[in-house]
């Protein structure tokens, strides 16, 4: 099984946007949260002798990998992003109760 490693391992900054921009990069971390569901699922679904391919960043160069690390990698990213989405709907709710006073 071939994993797009561009959606499946994303990139270690995870800085905020301005407020003006939130609800656009809110939609993406969305998108991207969808993804990333997918790629655990198939990943979770796997028979336990599937091979699994990771791609090199900005290549078409694939590597055989551990299903197991790229499972736990994959979950981890998922974590990440759903926290970074919790993080902009807490800002954006902040910012809403600071508007309505």
């Amino acid at each position: 099984m071939e994993m797009p490693s561009s959606r499946a391992h994303l990139e270690d900054s995870t800085e905020l946007v301005p407020s003006d921009n939130s609800t656009p990069h809110r939609e993406d971390l969305s998108s991207k949260i969808k993804e990333q569901k997918i790629v655990v699922d198939e990943l979770s679904n796997l028979k336990k002798n599937r091979k699994v391919y990771k791609q090199q960043q900005n290549s078409n160069i694939f590597f055989l990998a551990d299903r197991t690390e790229m499972l736990s990698e994959s979950k981890n990213t998922l974590d990440e992003l759903k926290k970074e989405y919790q993080e902009i709907e807490n800002l954006e709710k902040t910012k809403i109760k600071k508007s309505s006073s």
